[in-house]
């Protein structure tokens, strides 16, 4: 298994965790405006954090009383996000990242007709070229990592990035090993809010928050 860089802002205290308490909330998570807030602060916090792995420039700039010197990022970032739940990060990442390229992948979960069994199909992919740029990979819940992996090499198909920063709220312990397993070991770094332990039969994060998606946009049929 590949050991790729993992940050977990439950182990250091930030805001991130009084973020990560509302989402969890039962009561507070029925707003669904704030639910939506909440993933996009800690949409923000990351992007601040990861904003500070970029290589950056010194570039002159004309103020009303001279010149000066000031820093801006060298690297060129595309924010991608899989569709629906991750949209609200997204916009977080964009608050920073406002010059950055955006990519859009949906993928969803097919259920066989018996048991809980599924596969993740790639539907929708738009996004420029990624080629030597930074890639930031938005999805709020990383229960098994098969659609943030599935979503990444459908993004290969526009070329290959310099580093790939995968960004989720929650993630399972089980997901992390997959990430580790499938993604680029030398490029790959992994940002998350906490690490649960346990994924249920359906595949999703225990305890974590519920469906994501469903909270933040309603539910759907």
């Amino acid at each position: 298994m590949n050991n790729i860089e993992i940050i977990n802002f439950a182990e250091r205290p930030s805001l991130v965790s009084q973020y990560m308490l509302e989402l969890r909330d039962t009561v507070i998570q029925r707003d669904q405006m704030r639910f939506r807030r909440n993933l996009e602060r800690i949409g923000e916090i990351m992007a601040y954090e990861i904003s500070r792995r970029l290589d950056y420039k010194t570039v002159d700039t004309t103020t009303p009383l001279g010149i000066a010197k000031c820093q801006t990022p060298a690297d060129k970032v595309v924010v991608a996000t899989i569709l629906r739940a991750g949209l609200p990060m997204h916009q977080g990442f964009l608050n920073y990242f406002d010059h950055a390229e955006n990519a859009f992948v949906s993928a969803y979960r097919k259920y066989k007709e018996t048991g809980d069994t599924f596969d993740v199909l790639i539907e929708y992919l738009a996004s420029p070229s990624i080629q030597d740029k930074v890639l930031m990979l938005v999805d709020p819940m990383l229960a098994t990592g098969a659609s943030m992996e599935l979503g990444y090499r459908a993004l290969l198909s526009k070329g290959e990035p310099k580093h790939i920063h995968i960004a989720s709220a929650i993630a399972s312990r089980q997901a992390v090993e997959y990430v580790c397993k499938h993604f680029p070991a030398d490029r790959t770094t992994l940002w998350v809010g906490a690490i649960d332990d346990e994924i249920n039969s359906h595949s999703y994060i225990i305890p974590g928050l519920g469906d994501a998606g469903d909270l933040a946009f309603g539910q759907k049929e």
